[in-house]
C-alpha cells in the first residue's frame, strides 16, 4: 500500500493520556521536520475519538491515535475494512497493542514509524451483545485483570504507568476468587471454575514478560480463548509463573481453544473489558473480524 507522500494526517489527541502535552509537543515537531500536513483534533469524551475517525478520515492519507489501548480500539473499530492505515503514538498506561507492534514508546520515535513504517493488516475482535458492537485489537476478558482495573487509581496510571498495576496483584492475591464460565467455541462449549476467562487477539504483554497461551497470532484469522482455573492462590502464582516461562502443560489450570465465533457466560454475572475499558457485563457474543484494521509498523516487522 503507498502512502500518501507527507500526509496528510489526521491526528487525534487523548488529552487524558499519560503526558499527553508533552508527547504532542514532541510529535509535532518529528512532523515538522519532516514536512508533513497534520490536522491535529483532541477527544472530549469517551467515544469521540471513533467519531472523529468516522468523520474526517477519508480526507487524509493515514490516521494517527496519541493515547492508550482504549482510544486505539475506538479508532481503529471506527476504520474498520476502509483501508486507511492507523499510526500509534503510545501514551496509555500498559500500551499493550504498540508494544506488540514493535512502536517505540518514546514519542519521536512513534512518529518516525508513522512518517516511514509500513502498513500490516491485523485481525481485530468484534463484541455483541450490548448494543453498539465494540472492537478489541487486543483482548476481551472477565476476572481478575477487570478488577485489576477497577482497583488502580487513575492517578497512579497517569504517574507510574503499568507499574500502577503491579501494586493490586497483591490485593488479587489476597482476595482471590473464582466464577463459573462457560464458553462456546464455535460448536464447542467448555465449563469450569474459573478466576480469569481471555479471548485474545494478541498473545503477549510488556514485550513479551508474559505469554498469554500457545500460537496466538494478530493475523490468522483467528480468536483465542485462554481461560485460567487456578483453585487458590498458590495455583495463581503458579499460572503466572507459567506464562512468564511459556509452559502451558497444566490441564487442569489452563485451558486454551482456537475459534471464530464465542460466547461467553458467567455465574455470576462478571463485568467484562476490552483494551482497558468497560463494556459491559456477561453474556456476550465476539467473533473475529479478519483483517479489519491496518497499523503502520517499524519497517521489516510482520
Amino acid at each position: 500500500m503507498e502512502l500518501l507522500s507527507g500526509g496528510p494526517y489526521l491526528l487525534i489527541v487523548n488529552p487524558a493520556a499519560r503526558r499527553a502535552a508533552r508527547l504532542v509537543s514532541i510529535a509535532r515537531r518529528v512532523f515538522a521536520t519532516a514536512g508533513a500536513s497534520v490536522e491535529e483534533v483532541w477527544t472530549e469524551r469517551s467515544g469521540h475519538a471513533a467519531e472523529i475517525a468516522s468523520a474526517r478520515a477519508g480526507d487524509v492519507g493515514a490516521v494517527v491515535v496519541l493515547g492508550g489501548d482504549g482510544t486505539l480500539k475506538e479508532v481503529a473499530g471506527a476504520l474498520a475494512h476502509s483501508g486507511r492505515p492507523v499510526g500509534i503514538l503510545p501514551g496509555g498506561t500498559g500500551n499493550l497493542v504498540a508494544r506488540s507492534l514493535g512502536i517505540p514508546m518514546e514519542a519521536d520515535g512513534a512518529a518516525r514509524v508513522v512518517l516511514e513504517g509500513t502498513p500490516v493488516s491485523t485481525d481485530l475482535g468484534r463484541i455483541h451483545g450490548h448494543g453498539t458492537p465494540h472492537w478489541f485489537a487486543f483482548s476481551v476478558s472477565v476476572g481478575v485483570d477487570v478488577r485489576m482495573l477497577a482497583r488502580t487509581w487513575p492517578s497512579a496510571k497517569r504517574w507510574f504507568g503499568a507499574l500502577a498495576y503491579a501494586t493490586t496483584v497483591l490485593g488479587e492475591v489476597v482476595d482471590f476468587t473464582t466464577f463459573r464460565a462457560r464458553i462456546t467455541i464455535d460448536n464447542e462449549a467448555v465449563e469450569r471454575d474459573a478466576a480469569e476467562v481471555m479471548i485474545a487477539n494478541i498473545g503477549s504483554v510488556l514485550n513479551d514478560l508474559l505469554v498469554l497461551g500457545p500460537r496466538i497470532r494478530s493475523n490468522d484469522g483467528r480468536l483465542d480463548l485462554c481461560l485460567y482455573s487456578p483453585a487458590n492462590a498458590r495455583q495463581a502464582i503458579g499460572v503466572l509463573w507459567r506464562m512468564a516461562r511459556r509452559r502451558f502443560d497444566a490441564p487442569d489450570r489452563l485451558l486454551f481453544r482456537t475459534g471464530r465465533v464465542f460466547r461467553v457466560e458467567c455465574d455470576p454475572p462478571q463485568p467484562v473489558q476490552a483494551d482497558g475499558e468497560l463494556v459491559g457485563a456477561t453474556p456476550f457474543d465476539v467473533e473475529i473480524d479478519e483483517g479489519a484494521a491496518i497499523f503502520l509498523v517499524p519497517r521489516g516487522r510482520n
